[in-house]
């Protein structure tokens, strides 16, 4: 019989056992699936931090035209809204989950400032802010396990479409002994990083490889900001 959820989460990185854990708390059964174990995503390589308005004398509003800056005016502005009115409570309930962020000499949450802010609302843990919250979310999975089942070294193929287009799960293959398995699914939550790899140089792992954007544009989904790649330029070569 095929595993059937009501969320098919696909990805584990930070965006999607985060997701995950947002449809536990509603008490629906989740799947979350990942080609390689969740601590092992690439989101172990974000180091810098979370950037959010909970410093006195700073507001969404600021933090937001920050961000539509520093995008050059090309960052979905309603994205952006939703983005950082909510980040404040995102640092405190990740805070409460346990993730060691930084203290100040006060031992309250501490902050640094980072390139684009107007403020220091940067919070952090040392220089390995991505791997300490993909721990605690992964700890989380394991407390949720009653209505949380993970996939690990599971490789997502395809997803699958009903006669009315919508998606109804996913077609996966089990990496430890090569099977082919059906996942059906009420919701599918596409997670699965970006494409770094399909460039070179590239500062993104070898997982990187587009795979959620191309099952996505296969069964027809529309597709933008295909050209923002995220890449550290200190592999550039050097020019003269």
């Amino acid at each position: 019989m095929s595993p059937r959820h009501d969320v098919l989460v696909i990805g584990a990185g930070l965006a999607g056992q985060r997701a995950a854990l947002a449809a536990a708390e509603e008490g629906v059964s989740v799947g979350i699936v990942s080609k390689v174990h969740p601590v092992r995503s690439h989101s172990n390589a974000a180091q810098g931090g979370i950037n959010a308005a909970l410093q006195e004398g700073d507001s969404w509003e600021s933090h937001a035209f920050d961000t539509v800056k520093g995008s050059d005016y090309l960052g979905d502005q309603d994205a952006i809204e939703i983005m950082c009115r909510e980040a404040p409570e995102e640092i405190l309930h990740l805070e409460h989950l346990g993730v060691t962020f930084h203290r100040n000499e006060e031992g309250r949450l501490g902050t640094r400032a980072f390139g684009g802010a107007s403020q220091a609302r940067t919070y952090y843990v040392a220089d390995i802010t991505g791997q300490a919250i993909m721990h605690v979310l992964y700890e989380q999975l394991m407390k949720h396990s009653e209505l949380i089942s993970r996939y690990e070294e599971y490789f997502t193929t395809s997803l699958v479409l009903d006669d009315d287009g919508n998606c109804v799960g996913a077609v996966l293959r089990n990496v430890a002994d090569g099977s082919m398995e059906l996942f059906e699914a009420e919701n599918v939550i596409l997670a699965t990083g970006g494409n770094g790899q399909v460039w070179q140089p590239t500062t993104n792992a070898l997982i990187c490889t587009g795979d959620g954007i191309a099952m996505a544009y296969r069964v027809g989904a529309p597709l933008m900001d295909m050209e923002m790649i995220q890449y550290h330029p200190t592999t550039l070569a050097k020019k003269g």
